[in-house]
């Protein structure tokens, strides 16, 4: 049968079968929508998790002294510049960048001008001294490196604590809305070995300092501020506490594959590896994807139904299109001629279907984006859009109607192309 009888054939029985086409495609549509849309709902919140909330590299793994273990107590398991050396030389590794917390107490108080604001505060803080390579990127002023005695310590906040600020601090106390660029240049006082809830845990003199907001970074301490590694250290050295030993090691691997063999590695040395942050991550993306899992499973269930109701459709069609069928066999259309004809009529009922659906669930996201941007809170971490349609998952919604037709058609195209031309034709 050419192309163009058979389309002309399929438009005919559509146009006569007007209003089981409808409900079918309706069917259709209404699961693939369901579909289409909470499965880019979920990958857009699972992208908001992964690149906003905590935003992690697969190649980096934290290391970190057990806090007590036989090793420890036998020697092992400390973060000294041996044990540095030793994780940098594992195979696998691209680069070691050491960390040491500022182990003394600290404050700040500040009495001034606050970007057109005035803004008067006293808090403690925690501090923490990182090499410049492991924030090379972020640095937005100058140098990330130990400035010396009487001047500006250069500091990088976290990106994550200037998105907190921005939706909670600062309109709960009408300060102005703050952006890492506007921050650089920055400076407040820090006074350390200093705390305002401990009188007593912090001994000999403390030590004054002006600290100069450098940048915004990832990687910056998240309840706190971050400096240059040798500065902690001399923070540290001044204050007569340990200055030797690091809190931290963040290791590059040399590809993602070699994590899973370094984290083995760095146990066996009586290390640890702090992944709280990514398990963290994972386990609240587990949770999207379970949920969207559920949903999608619903939607599928409706395409299920959608294709049974066009199977019972069709059905019905072929029995009524008997005589009709019958006198096309017999002049002269073959059986696949005749199972063609209604698998075609399925098809176009599928892919209309499909990409309405699809249609539909695109421009409900559009609304449900709308909605937020404009009635919803401007809560911490809340994105631009809630959903993400890579085009495979538009492409798919519409396929899948496709294919939900097809297989409802499956048995009533065997059976119209079974028909009995003679026992038909003579009822």
């Amino acid at each position: 049968m050419r192309l163009d009888a058979l389309s002309r054939l399929v438009r005919l029985s559509l146009a006569r079968e007007r209003r089981g086409a409808f409900f079918s495609a309706f069917g259709v549509a209404m699961g693939v929508g369901t579909l289409v849309f909470f499965i880019g709902l979920g990958l857009g919140v699972g992208r908001v998790i992964r690149e906003k909330i905590f935003p992690t590299d697969a190649r980096l793994l934290d290391v970190v002294p057990p806090a007590v273990s036989l090793g420890s107590l036998l020697g092992g398991g400390k973060l000294d510049a041996e044990a540095v050396e030793r994780l940098r030389s594992l195979p696998g590794v691209e680069a070691a960048h050491r960390k040491m917390s500022v182990r003394v107490p600290a404050v700040t108080r500040y009495d001034g001008a606050f970007f057109g604001t005035k803004l008067r505060m006293g808090m403690e803080v925690l501090a923490v001294g990182v090499e410049p390579a492991l924030v090379k990127g972020d640095v937005q002023m100058g140098e990330f490196k130990d400035p010396g005695e009487g001047q500006p310590i250069p500091a990088l906040v976290s990106t994550r604590l200037l998105e907190l600020y921005n939706k909670t601090f600062a309109p709960a106390r009408k300060l102005p809305q703050l952006s890492a660029s506007m921050l650089v240049g920055f400076g407040f006082p820090v006074e350390f070995n200093r705390s305002y809830v401990a009188a007593n845990s912090a001994s000999g003199p403390s030590r004054s300092a002006q600290t100069q907001v450098v940048g915004a970074s990832d990687r910056a301490m998240f309840a706190g501020i971050t400096i240059p590694l040798e500065t902690a250290m001399r923070i540290n050295r001044e204050a007569g506490v340990d200055a030797d030993t690091f809190t931290g090691v963040t290791l590059v691997a040399t590809d993602p594959s070699k994590v899973p063999a370094l984290v083995d590695a760095v146990k066996a040395m009586g290390l640890e590896i702090d992944d709280q942050e990514r398990r963290m991550a994972e386990n609240t993306g587990a949770a999207v994807a379970l949920t969207t899992s559920a949903l999608a499973l619903l939607s599928i269930l409706i395409c299920i139904l959608a294709a049974v109701n066009i199977a019972h459709a069709l059905s019905a069609s072929v029995r009524a299109r008997a005589k009709e069928i019958g006198v096309m066999q017999a002049v002269g259309a073959s059986r696949s001629d005749i199972r063609a004809i209604v698998l075609a009529e399925a098809a176009v009922v599928g892919l209309a279907g499909g990409a309405i659906g699809t249609a539909v669930a695109l421009l409900t996201s559009f609304g449900v984006n709308h909605f937020a941007a404009g009635y919803l809170p401007n809560f911490p971490y809340k994105p631009d859009s809630f959903f993400s349609f890579p085009w495979p998952v538009v492409l798919g919604g519409v396929v899948l109607g496709l294919l939900a037709a097809l297989a409802g058609a499956y048995f009533p195209s065997r059976r119209a192309a079974a028909t009995d031309p003679a026992r038909t034709l003579a009822g």
